[in-house]
């Protein structure tokens, strides 16, 4: 028994000596700048952060690095150390080469300065605004200004409560379409540094000053005016010429209300959507925009019509004035509209259920996916979607994955060459590093996978429990 418990006593020794071996070799080490250092960088950064030129870079130390990705070749990369060494090198000192850094970014912010101006993208603006929703707005743009201007004529030479309430309507209408061919315009504008995701909510911010300029311009003017002529009333001249071109103005806001309904059905027909639904969800908001002013026009000129036609029956000019309140409210009703329904855009609603249903399908029913959560799949406006979710993935299946693509036989003669705690270190970092690379190629195949079944994802971001 006294032996038995040397023996066991002596391998305790041994254990404890060959742990603390192990934690000697393998104790947390401290990674400072001079690590970093040696992290890679590729040859962009190194042009781009280091101001530096391709032939700077041919005399580096060049590292060839294995691509995660199946269908993409190696790359080559460089040590950070080297190229911060050669970028002091060119401009002599980190003075010299912090100037070179301020004159680039204050190039780049010019540039992209006069970009904004409209001096580089605007033949894609120009095509932006003769097709689809462009056309829409630019249409209506004309025949509400030629509107506005028969109106005006026709309540200056019959003073009309409604049809000064009609030609406000007119006024408010066309500068609002302005406002949205402005909006489609800045839509247009490529993603910068400081909108990395772009432009494309430049049309709902539009849509909603539009709401409002239609509620304070015209409902505000058209309340106004019709308030006064009740408290006021003034008699009126001859209304031929208004009936003549309350007509007119009828057929031409009638054309454009069919030209906004077939665009907003061609649209809802491509994204499987209802006439109601593509409506109320404000998929196309300058469309939207014009279908609402331009519905709203024709049932103001019918109102419009109608009480004036009251007033040259009866001779009561308080008809009018109901008409003008008439004309205001229904403005006033469109404009909440719009204000609503835009503000909900803006602020970022999640997509169809079903659809977002769909794509979380896809990812629980990937073997290499072990479980998700917080999935978040946010309408970015005009056919932008973008998802996030945080996954856990199965290690076992990475691992595994990666086993797949080697040479098992290689692999086993490496692990049998293992003798110290050095070689087993060494061992671990290579294989370690490739199955962190394996991560990050099945992370961009659920991205693109995602991608394909909804092709109204963009931006896919997967974050790794």
């Amino acid at each position: 028994c006294q032996c038995g418990h040397t023996a066991a006593l002596a391998v305790h020794s041994c254990t404890s000596t060959a742990v603390t071996a192990i934690k000697a070799v393998l104790k947390k080490r401290e990674y400072g700048p001079k690590y970093t250092q040696n992290n890679f960088i590729t040859g962009v950064r190194a042009i781009n952060e280091f101001c530096l030129k391709s032939s700077d870079l041919e005399q580096l130390r060049k590292i060839r690095r294995r691509s995660p990705h199946e269908d993409t070749e190696a790359f080559t990369v460089f040590l950070r150390s080297d190229v911060e060494a050669k970028s002091l090198e060119v401009w002599g000192s980190p003075e010299a080469l912090a100037r070179e850094r301020k004159r680039r970014k204050e190039a780049e912010i010019e540039y992209r300065e006069s970009k904004c101006r409209g001096l580089c993208p605007r033949s894609s603006t120009a095509g932006m605004l003769l097709k689809g929703p462009g056309k829409v707005v630019m249409v209506a743009i004309c025949i509400n200004g030629l509107n506005f201007f028969f109106k005006l004529l026709a309540w200056v030479y019959t003073g009309s409560a409604s049809m000064f309430s009609e030609a406000i309507h007119s006024l408010a209408d066309t500068c609002n379409q302005a406002l949205l061919a402005l909006g489609i315009s800045q839509s247009a504008r490529t993603p910068d540094p400081s909108h990395p995701y772009g432009f494309t909510n430049m049309r709902y911010i539009a849509s909603l000053i539009s709401g409002v300029g239609i509620f304070m311009m015209g409902a505000g003017l058209s309340w106004y005016h019709g308030i006064m002529g009740l408290l006021h009333p003034q008699p009126m001249e001859s209304l031929l010429w208004a009936y003549c071109i309350l007509a007119g103005s009828l057929v031409s806001e009638g054309a454009t209300l069919l030209v906004a309904i077939n665009e907003i059905r061609r649209s809802a027909r491509a994204k499987g959507l209802s006439f109601y639904q593509y409506v109320r969800l404000s998929r196309d908001p300058s469309t939207n925009v014009v279908l609402l002013e331009d519905a709203a026009a024709v049932l103001g000129v019918t109102l419009a019509a109608t009480c004036m036609g009251l007033t040259s029956l009866t001779g009561n000019p308080y008809y009018d004035s109901l008409g003008s309140l008439g004309v205001g409210t229904l403005l006033g009703a469109v404009s909440a509209f719009l204000i609503y329904t835009n503000t909900e855009a803006l602020l970022g609603r999640s997509i169809n259920p079903e659809q977002l249903q769909r794509l979380t399908e896809l990812l629980e029913s990937d073997p290499v996916v072990r479980a998700i959560h917080d999935v978040k799949a946010t309408d970015m406006g005009l056919s932008k979607v973008r998802f996030k979710a945080e996954v856990d993935f199965d290690g076992r299946v990475v691992t595994r994955s990666y086993l797949e693509k080697q040479d098992i036989e290689q692999l086993l003669q490496e692990i049998q060459q293992v003798k110290t705690l050095e070689e087993l270190e060494a061992f671990m970092l290579k294989h370690g590093e490739n199955v962190i690379d394996t991560l990050g190629a099945e992370v961009d195949r659920l991205e693109k996978e995602l991608k394909q079944r909804n092709p109204d994802v963009r931006h896919v971001d997967l974050e790794i429990l």
